[in-house]
């Protein structure tokens, strides 16, 4: 029988993981089901060209995965029983319990309202292609002159800021940061910032922590109001409910705890990758919720499965960052390098050679969900049976 392996979930780090596994394990031996809530895969780093009106090439998933053998499925996933071995989704047809051997849990992550009043009711978001289409749709009806606040001063917040000042220079844009404005960066990086933001004419709120979301206004910690036709939330992100009614182990954050291969600690069938895993880094600290950590986490967990199915050596994927690529507008952007553990060092890249770079990272991330073989051997390896029971009959003992 064929080996069932389901991955869940088709963003950068699952898209990624499906390709790489088909291209590594030959089809009779495993059947690869990809389920996916869109019909698309979202390029989730340009929701923010998204929501001021830009357009993005449709990238059916269909077409990418076309000739692969991945099965897509588009589908809801609604529920996920890692006892039973078994996922329940839901499509137009209704809902499906699918059964798997191998389970690749990539469902991501969401925006975080993070519990302040009035966020959920009139903040937008931009974590994703409905939030994006609706903020854009809200952003295309405002008038001359009316104020726009970005609350959050992360790397989603300085792009939604700088993409929506460039793109309607008519409008009164704001950012509202609980700490000082991009007080990560090196000295470089920073200044080159704050150029840009006055260059915008970007207002910003430092060190301001916002308690209360309202229709036409933000407050702030220290009784500020700030004027707000539109409100975008872009404060972190949450990761999706679904791990945390199950039996996995999770963390504070609702993550699932993985160690170095991206397995599951408590159901050793289970891989996480992206987002929704809680794993570690140089320097053991967690990973970022980021596309870079998605990709490396896909990576090692594509290849761990591979060579656990077919008698082969574990590989290591290196987890660690090398820098942080931020768009500032379509004509600026900036390379901030860091420290494999996240920690940015003097070198900077800044202006519009740091845009295009960005850019082409961009488009690197797509490229590598079409060809998530790069730097792997062409043949496929059989899958060996009764290796492969035995291990993880000895390792779901441990």
């Amino acid at each position: 029988m064929q080996h069932r392996i389901i991955v869940l979930g088709a963003g950068y780090a699952g898209a990624v993981a499906a390709g790489r596994l088909a291209r590594r394990l030959r089809p009779e031996d495993v059947a690869i089901t990809l389920v996916n809530a869109e019909p698309d895969f979202v390029e989730r780093v340009r929701m923010h060209q998204l929501a001021v009106g830009q357009s993005l090439k449709p990238r059916p998933l269909s077409e990418l995965f076309a000739g692969t053998g991945v099965d897509l499925r588009v589908a809801k996933v609604t529920g996920v029983d890692v006892d039973r071995k078994a996922v329940t989704v839901r499509d137009a047809n209704g809902a499906e319990e699918l059964r798997y051997d191998t389970l690749v849990y990539a469902l991501g992550s969401a925006w975080n309202d993070q519990g302040v009043p009035g966020a959920a009711e009139h903040a937008f978001e931009i974590a994703g292609r409905p939030g994006a289409l609706r903020l854009r749709e809200r952003l295309a009806r405002l008038a001359a002159g009316q104020p726009v606040v970005v609350v959050g001063g992360g790397l989603t917040g300085l792009e939604a800021a700088t993409e929506i000042a460039e793109a309607r220079p008519d409008l009164d844009v704001a950012l509202v940061a609980r700490g000082g404005l991009g007080d990560w960066l090196s000295p470089k990086g920073g200044r080159h910032l704050r150029k840009v933001f006055d260059k915008l004419g970007i207002t910003v709120h430092e060190h301001a922590a916002v308690t209360e979301v309202e229709a036409d206004r933000v407050t702030t910690a220290d009784g500020t109001s700030v004027p707000a036709a539109v409100t975008v939330w872009t404060t972190g992100f949450a990761v999706h409910p679904i791990a945390r009614a199950t039996t996995l182990e999770v963390g504070d954050t609702g993550q699932i705890v993985v160690d170095r291969t991206m397995r599951s600690v408590s159901h050793p069938d289970v891989y996480v990758i992206g987002d929704a895993a809680l794993a570690t880094g140089a320097g053991d600290k967690p990973l970022r919720m980021s596309c870079a950590s998605g990709g490396f986490t896909a990576w090692q967990a594509a290849d761990t499965i591979a060579a656990r199915l077919t008698g082969g050596k574990i590989p290591t994927v290196p987890l660690k960052y090398f820098n942080q690529c931020i768009s500032l507008g379509r004509k600026e952007g900036l390379i901030q390098y860091v420290t494999p553990d996240d920690r940015a060092v003097r070198a900077a890249l800044t202006g519009r050679i740091a845009a295009v770079y960005k850019e082409l990272v961009c488009k690197g991330a797509v490229w590598s969900v079409a060809n998530p073989t790069f730097g792997m051997p062409t043949r496929r390896r059989p899958v060996v049976r009764k290796a492969a029971q035995a291990a993880q009959a000895v390792e779901a003992q441990a």
